[in-house]
């Protein structure tokens, strides 16, 4: 049996003026791997992980990375890696001109999934 292990992350990347786009790089019980892509302008919802941790890897742009239940903020950009522990409150807006790209991985992948505010 052969398990696929390398990935062009630049293939997932779904463009939408609507909202932000999650694809779906990989998954096992392990861990989910997702491609981002948030246009200037867009907001990903404040939420948490109630089970797990949410790792993200910033390759492009910048935003404000919203990191607690108040709304408070930290700017961060390209190169950056941000880590929102179990249960922490993590979300973006994409107040830069251009896209913002990242790739976050969820460990576990059945961390569950709840919106802040």
């Amino acid at each position: 049996m052969s398990i696929e292990r390398f990935f062009p992350s630049s293939e997932f990347f779904q463009i939408s003026d609507a909202e932000p786009i999650r694809s779906v790089i990989t998954s096992s019980p392990q861990a989910a791997v997702i491609a981002w892509h948030v246009e200037p302008g867009q907001r990903l919802a404040s939420h948490v992980h109630p089970t797990g941790q949410d790792t993200w890897m910033i390759q492009s742009g910048e935003c404000e990375y919203i990191y607690d239940q108040a709304g408070q903020t930290r700017h961060i950009k390209a190169g950056d890696v941000v880590v929102a522990h179990q249960g922490e409150v993590h979300g973006a807006i994409n107040h830069g001109p251009e896209p913002l790209r990242f790739i976050s991985v969820v460990c576990p992948a059945e961390s569950g999934f709840q919106l802040v505010g």
